[in-house]
This record gives structure tokens, sequence and C-alpha cells, in this order.
């Protein structure tokens, strides 16, 4: 029986601010990594939602999308103890609107730091990123590249479970 592959939906928040971008510093397997808010889209949830949710659980910052910047695929591999960690990966990055963090408000498990990094400064970085996509979805936003959020369609089957 041929088991169906399944790309690992994530959504990730590109936020600028006077020239910067809010990256979060967070522990890896591989060490210290510098990503975008960014995280596993969870059942019942729009992408849009996802990426809500996570920029204020890894940042404490409320965030609002204003844009898709993009879809973006990538394929993860690593060794393991057990074998090899094989992962492909299908991102939506969006752009937006952030308040001011909340104060008192623990970051996720895993995560050090928040970062208000310009974009030199993350270029230079590229052994810090925890994915190329990091950088590819900064590079598209500074190049202007957006789209209406009434991109990505989510049917009320999934974000309402009656």
């Amino acid at each position: 029986m041929n088991e169906r592959w399944k790309p690992s939906v994530t959504v990730a928040a590109v936020i600028e601010q006077d020239g910067r971008f809010l990256l979060v510093e967070e522990h890896t397997p591989e060490g210290l990594r510098l990503n975008n808010p960014a995280g596993h889209l969870d059942p019942g949830e729009s992408p849009e939602q996802g990426c809500i949710r996570e920029t204020l659980e890894e940042t404490a910052h409320p965030f609002q999308p204003t844009a898709l910047v993009g879809v973006y695929l990538s394929r993860f591999v690593r060794p393991t103890a057990t074998g090899i960690e094989d992962v492909t990966y299908l991102r939506f990055a969006y752009c937006g609107a952030v308040g001011s963090a909340g104060e008192g408000r623990a970051l996720d498990a895993g995560i050090v730091r928040t970062l208000w990094l310009t974009p030199e400064e993350i270029r230079a970085s590229k052994e810090r990123l925890r994915s190329p996509l990091v950088l590819q979805c900064m590079e598209d936003y500074l190049r202007g590249q957006r789209f209406p959020l009434a991109m990505v369609h989510t049917s009320p089957s999934v974000t309402d479970p009656t």
C-alpha cells in the first residue's frame, strides 16, 4: 500500500517596521536559529488565523495580516538518531500590521527572544536562519510582492465543525 504524501503546512509573518524585521531566536536541534514568527497550521483554522495565533504566541505582539506575500514549498532533510527526517513544508507567508507586545505575556516554549533586524543584518546571518525561506520571504516582501488575502480561500467546513 502506498502512503499518501502530506506536506506540513506552516504559516509565517513577515513584519517590517521602520526598516527592520521582527524575527524570533529559537532553540532547534541545530542550535539557536533565527526565524520569522511562524509555526504549523492547527486543525480548524485558516492560514490567516494560524498566522495571527503563531505571531502572538511567539512574539507577544498582536498581528493583523493585510496581504499574502507568497506561498512557498521547501524540503528539509537531516539525519536523526533513528534514520533520516525528510519533511516538505508548504508555507503561507503574510505581511501586515503589528501592535505592541503584551506586557507579561510569555513567549512560546523554545523561543529565546524577539529581535528587530535590518535586511542587511538578516542577509549577513544566513548561517543562523532556520530556513532559507526566512530570507526568501523578506526579499519577496522588499520587492513589493503582495497578493490579496482573498487569494487563499478557507472553506467554512474547516473552521465550523458543524
